[in-house]
């Protein structure tokens, strides 16, 4: 085995960018992937995994402990493969070759490769040659870890609280392995005979059309009653009036007006084929307020709650006894396709494809009647989590079971489905637990909540993310269609799965167990390797509900499938959970952020309890807000836990929703540590202080290296310097009062103020030396030298937002897996309609803060002059916005004169020798009234010049962007001739600013008009 003090690769160095790039690239690669088996929120890439598991297996060749007989092992591994390269001379080489294996053995393509399989294989082996470790994962969730653990030759064990985790994870480490490409065939076999028994029975309510084309979805809009008096016509909602965005196929929906001489108007629809965008009318609703089509009165957001709310959600039909639509959805066209067709056909409904909707309401009715022999209703009548529960909105909307999220046909459908599922005979139990997968899987894209993709075609599952959001028109998918939504395409893409996962040599163990309280002896792990759960970040069991509901009747009696620690509750285990979410309450106490950091101790302390006092531990965590960060750690140190090292990985898309300008991470930071032994000493505070600046210094220049930028490395280099902080026992100052991890930054006593307000001290210093030089890094208070609290604190802005390094593939959607960022249909109550997001780069007013305080920057003196802070967030005020304050109202008008006579074209830079009746063209814009039109002088630009440097290298911008050329030359001659400040500001500036922001086109323009 290794020896206890040889360091590992992980704890030295790790090919970060290679590994980040093949990460990144997973979430473009769909078929034949495990995360493609189910799905399973914030799942860790197994290219991440794969790579950290090595590393943490593997010692260091270059550490003077690392056993000779591997090292030789290593060399002959090498050798004797098709990979051999160059010689292996000398220990670094061994190391460059090992860290350049684990990059490539991180690449999708090569991770069913049987060289790579042999060489990673091998070289575990020769690691660890008395006894393969255990891999412990007490989160498992999605299954990542204990899967790449696997694939290693490890042994693996994976527990969780979460039924429908649990089910995953012995599919993937128990089932799979067992029985190989053996039970993909048997899960086709079996898929077909479930499909041709639920087509049987189901035929009735998905007919063909008459000329045979077979539906493959249905686009439904909720409806409510425009509450005008003189109106009350039925308002569609609908988010868009598109039905295909492809270019040679455009097609959408035109709205005509029909007003009879007696009773109310109503709306018809049409299907054309725009030529122009502008042709397609916009949609009736945005953030709940609903617009009415035919007298244009819009309807506050409590009343549409009200009026869905009446309907239960507005999902399904209202008929009359005689099967006549009187109201509720509406159905706004039918997608379908013909046979030795391309391309999709779209055509209004028909009296048909309401029948088949009313005969499914009937069957509904006595199906619902029907009790099942487990006492469970044949529909899922459980209830959603209570309002307030993090990223639930529906029950606002009158949906307060799991049933009310589908219509009434989908209900019927799944219900065949389960039923026939649960009735399977000649299948194995290994079969039947992936069918009853398939049928969870196959609910995500067979609800009310699924969205149409005008511009794939194709119906979108309902967790394009982990929230339940309203969703006012919706696509129903044509379940026979052999397109996204049809059960066989499903169970296919799962087969695929299993047929792609390689065969092991051991089979994993997945158990349910509370992390707190691990069924696993002491000290029998070699290696402790998780993903927890991040904060309050994911309601993991509220979300999983949604599966197990169907799951469990799917599977009935399944031990897995139920609450272990409540035999009465019918849903996942909440109160064990291991997340802040204070709707619940544990002993009467809500699951505070209190809570959350004593139950992660127990955590962290029941896996130093298991791991072996020469292992090895990983952590990975990727939470953008400070309180996470602080939580996490917290329970690691007080778990007895010394950190070693910190990687981030890249394993997020830039592109999502939430990295738009913003401090989102795309990076997941992955701890590196040890169990820390019981005799670790105390540490003194002064040391450790003395420390901290040289360890974070070292590890930013690394880290920097690879390409991670912004907030990815700010939290990347918490790890670093806790290690510092958390080999000991506790550190104490010479007063021996001991100093806490957190405290309060804005106090003077590091007793009180806590050893994260330095980390976070340090890091900033340290930025601002790199973008502002050593003055601007010790700059507090006014010292003289420096540049103003403003130029500082944008700087710091700036450089946190930078975004790491990423070469991944473009992201491509291709089945009904694909996750596709949506935002909220709907917005809080207090939010107008009316008001736009507001432009600007925005932190998070703690992240912002932390930086500021201990640099000397006060936040509230730069409160609407360069910053504005709304609701936790603190944006930085676009330079565009800043006209007013820098020229006084005139000269902002002069200069938003210019803007939008040439907004349509790109900014161009005016340089000196330009003619200066182009340069000085100030012409009003028409039909817009501006006190004092634009014609505005230069002295008047000059007088309103603002008073740092900061403003008057934004007013530069701004002269430069209106074509003021002759004063913006006046401007910069008396600022080169005051001194270097402006420039060096103007020039770090351009350094910062995102490439293809305005205020960097802006910038480097105007520096292009500096005098030579």
């Amino acid at each position: 085995m290794i020896p206890k003090e040889c360091k590992r690769l992980a704890e030295v160095d790790f090919p970060i960018a290679v590994v980040s790039k093949h990460s990144a690239r997973e979430k473009s690669i769909r078929h034949g992937h495990p995360s493609t088996l189910h799905l399973w929120w914030a799942r860790r890439p197994l290219a991440a995994c794969r790579a950290m598991l090595m590393a943490l297996l593997l010692p260091d060749p270059c550490d003077p402990h690392c056993p000779a007989e591997f090292k030789s092992k290593a060399r002959d591994i090498f050798k004797q493969s098709m990979l051999a390269g160059k010689p292996i001379k000398t220990d670094d080489d061994l190391r460059s070759r090992l860290l350049a294996f684990i990059g490539d053995f991180a690449d999708w393509d090569n991770a069913g490769n049987a060289i790579y399989l042999e060489i990673g294989r091998g070289l575990v082996k020769a690691a660890h040659p008395e006894e393969t470790p255990l891999v412990v994962d007490p989160f498992a969730g999605g299954g990542s870890i204990p899967l790449e653990a696997l694939r290693l030759g490890c042994d693996a064990f994976a527990s969780d609280l979460n039924p429908v985790a649990c089910l995953i994870n012995k599919v993937l480490l128990e089932d799979i392995p067992r029985h190989g490409p053996e039970l993909a065939e048997e899960l086709r076999r079996v898929g077909a005979e479930v499909k041709k028994a639920a087509e049987e029975e189901l035929a009735e309510f998905y007919p063909r059309d008459s000329d045979g084309a077979r539906p493959i979805a249905y686009l439904w809009a909720r409806t409510i009653r425009c509450e005008t008096p003189n109106c009350g016509a039925e308002i569609p909602l609908v988010r868009s009036f598109w039905l295909c965005k492809k270019a040679e196929r455009r097609r959408a929906l035109r709205t005509k007006i029909v007003r009879p001489p007696k009773g109310v108007p109503h709306v018809e629809f049409e299907i054309f084929t725009p030529a122009t965008e502008k042709e397609v009318r916009g949609g009736t609703v945005s953030r709940a307020k609903a617009t009415c089509v035919c007298c244009n009165t819009v309807l506050a957001p409590e009343r549409v709650r009200t009026q869905l709310a009446a309907q239960r959600g507005g999902a399904d039909v209202v008929f009359d006894a005689k099967g006549k639509r009187t109201g509720g959805a509406t159905l706004l066209s039918v997608v379908t396709l013909r046979e030795e067709q391309s391309g999709r056909d779209y055509r209004l409904p028909t009296d048909a494809d309401y029948k088949a909707v009313w005969k499914a309401q009937q069957r509904l009715k006595e199906v619902a009647a029907t009790k099942r022999a487990d006492g469970l209703s044949a529909i899922p009548d459980e209830p959603l989590p209570p309002i307030g529960t993090l990223g639930f909105r529906v029950q606002r909307y009158g949906m307060m079971q799991w049933g009310d999220l589908f219509t009434a046909r989908q209900k019927i459908a799944l219900q065949t489905f389960q039923k026939t599922v649960s009735k399977l005979t000649t299948a194995s139990m290994a079969a039947k637990e992936v069918a009853g997968l398939g049928l969870s899987r196959f609910s995500d894209i067979t609800t009310a909540s699924c969205r149409w993709k005008s511009t794939a075609t194709q119906v979108i599952g309902f967790f394009g993310r982990p929230a339940m959001p309203i969703v006012w028109d919706f696509a129903e998918a044509g379940i026979f269609g052999e397109q996204a939504g049809d059960y066989s395409v499903t169970v296919g893409t799962m087969a695929r799965v299993i047929g792609s996962v390689p065969t092991t040599p051991v089979c994993g163990s997945m158990q349910v167990a509370d992390a707190c309280a691990s069924p696993l002896p002491d000290q029998g792990a070699g290696v402790w390797f998780t993903d927890p759960p991040y904060y309050d970040a994911i309601p993991y069991s509220d979300l999983s509900d949604f599966f197990l509901v169907w799951l469990k009747r799917a599977l009935p009696g399944h031990l897995l499938l139920r609450d272990p620690f409540d035999p009465t509750n019918p849903l996942s285990p909440k109160l064990q959970e291991a997340v802040q979410d204070e709707t619940k309450k544990v002993n009467g106490q809500p699951k505070d952020r209190a809570w959350f950091e004593d139950t992660m101790a127990k955590a962290f302390a029941e896996g130093r309890r298991v791991l072996r006092d020469d292992g090895i531990g990983s952590v990975v965590f990727a939470h953008k807000t400070t309180e996470g960060w602080e939580s996490l750690l917290s329970g690691m140190i007080r778990g007895s836990w010394t950190i070693t090292g910190s990687w981030p990985i890249s394993t997020e898309m830039a592109t999502r929703l939430r990295a738009r300008d913003s401090a989102a991470l795309a990076t997941s930071v992955h701890l590196v540590c040890r169990p820390r032994p019981e005799d670790a000493g105390v540490g003194d505070w002064a040391q450790v202080l003395r420390e901290l600046p040289r360890r974070v210094a070292d590890w930013m220049n690394r880290l920097q290296e690879e390409g991670v930028r912004g907030a990815d490395l700010v939290f990347a280099c918490i790890g670093p310097a806790l290690e510092v902080f958390s080999r000991y026992s506790k550190v104490v100052d010479a007063e021996e009062r001991e100093i806490p991890l957190g405290g309060d930054p804005e106090a003077r006593e590091a007793h009180q103020r806590g050893f994260l307000a330095y980390v976070w001290e340090v890091v900033g210093r340290a930025a601002l030396e790199q973008v502002l030089g050593t003055a601007e890094s010790r700059a507090r208070n006014g010292a003289a030298g420096a540049l103003e609290e403003d130029a500082r604190l944008t700087a710091l802005f700036l450089w946190t937002l930078q975004a790491t390094t990423q070469e991944a593939e473009p992201i491509a959607s291709t089945d009904e897996d694909a996750d596709e960022p949506e935002t909220d249909e709907e917005e809080e109550d207090d939010a107008p309609t009316s008001k736009k997001k507001k432009k600007g780069l925005s932190l998070p007013f703690d992240v912002a803060r932390r930086f500021a305080q201990p640099l000397g920057i006060h936040l509230d003196a730069w409160e609407g002059r360069c910053i504005e802070t709304e609701k936790g967030i603190v944006r930085l005020i676009p330079v565009m916005d800043r006209a007013e304050q820098l020229f006084g109202q005139d000269g902002a008008e002069a200069v938003a004169d210019r803007l939008e006579k040439h907004r349509t074209g790109p900014i161009q830079g005016y340089l000196p020798g330009m003619e200066p009746e182009v340069q000085e063209q100030r012409t009003p814009i028409k039909g817009r009234k501006r006190k004092g039109g634009a014609n505005v002088s230069d002295e008047s630009l000059h007088r309103h010049r603002g008073a740092t440097t900061l403003d008057h290298v934004h007013a530069a911008m701004l002269l430069q962007s209106s074509g003021r050329a002759n004063t913006l030359r006046a401007l910069l001659k008396s600022e080169i001739e005051r001194g270097p400040d402006f420039l060096r500001l103007a020039n770090a500036l351009s350094a910062l600013y995102p490439k293809d922001s305005d205020e960097k086109r802006l910038l480097d323009a105007m520096l292009l008009a500096v005098p030579r």
